[in-house]
């Protein structure tokens, strides 16, 4: 892969894993853009360190609340932080679960075509128009609430997990998913969006260092089809540089109730990836 490939596809997943259109869909869309064709392994090796790269942009938007965190639960506090990182421990069971039993399956569904992610690109536009509906009838017209809902609960954890677990389908937003969800089973918008940013830490850092540890043992990942050190460097940087940008922007957009326009934009998209050639 060229540094200049690398460096387009770290920009477009900076900005679409926290802005609800796909990360996975508009990787895969740019990559036929761009003509990039690569064995499926090496794609999601790609992927894999993009995604790691707005996990730590996660982070540091986020910090404050995330050092709490961290302290309250490896400090055994049993206090209300302690029990939110046990809901966040309990989100990731469900994508685990499709990580360890179903890995082979998921990756037959990258690098091959426009077709899926254009499906799931609609799909997600529906996620979103359903949840920006349910929030305008349960608030005063014309009036989005960030505060309006209740605190996540152990199943609503459970569940907005479940709705981690298949948005891995590329196409399929990430906290697009996770955010309607948690809308749409009565949280506060502010709350899940935090929560759908913070409940992805552990899986893709966990999956980015077992790729890691298969990447320098592995002879065949350095060879002709490998993605390239240089490349998954730029890749990196400019991924973590724009995901900072972008978490701060989406944040406030869902505090504001503003996703219906990225439903239009998903619409859009989808309908080109499925008349695509």
């Amino acid at each position: 892969m060229e540094w200049l490939d690398a460096l387009i596809l770290g920009i477009v997943q900076g900005l679409a894993e926290y802005l609800p259109i796909s990360s996975s869909g508009h990787l895969e869309i740019f990559r036929e853009i761009l003509g990039i064709d690569l064995p499926s392994d090496k794609i999601l090796q790609f992927d894999l360190i993009v995604h790691a790269a707005t996990v730590c942009s996660t982070i540091v938007v986020l910090w404050p609340m995330f050092k709490k965190l961290c302290i309250s639960f490896f400090g055994f506090k049993m206090d209300s932080d302690f029990f939110y990182v046990c809901k966040i421990l309990l989100s990731c069971i469900p994508i685990g679960i499709v990580g360890v039993f179903f890995k082979d399956t998921v990756e037959q569904f990258f690098g091959n075509g426009l077709t899926v992610v254009g499906v799931c690109l609609i799909v997600t536009a529906l996620l979103l128009s359903f949840a920006h509906f349910t929030g305008k009838r349960e608030n005063a017209p014309g009036m989005v609430s960030a505060n309006r809902g209740r605190d996540i609960t152990w199943l609503d954890a459970f569940v907005i997990g479940c709705a981690q677990a298949v948005a891995v389908l590329p196409g399929l937003s990430r906290s697009g998913t996770t955010i309607a969800t948690g809308i749409l089973i009565g949280d506060k918008r502010d709350k899940v969006a935090s929560f759908s940013f913070l409940m992805v830490i552990i899986p893709i850092l966990g999956e980015a260092l077992l790729d890691l540890k298969d990447m320098l043992t592995d002879p065949a990942a350095q060879g002709d089809n490998a993605v390239g050190a240089i490349a998954l460097i730029i890749g990196f940087l400019s991924s973590f540089i724009v995901g900072c940008c972008a978490c701060k922007w989406m944040l406030h957009l869902v505090k504001k109730g503003k996703l219906i326009w990225f439903a239009v934009y998903c619409v859009a998209m989808g309908t080109i990836c499925l008349l695509w050639p």
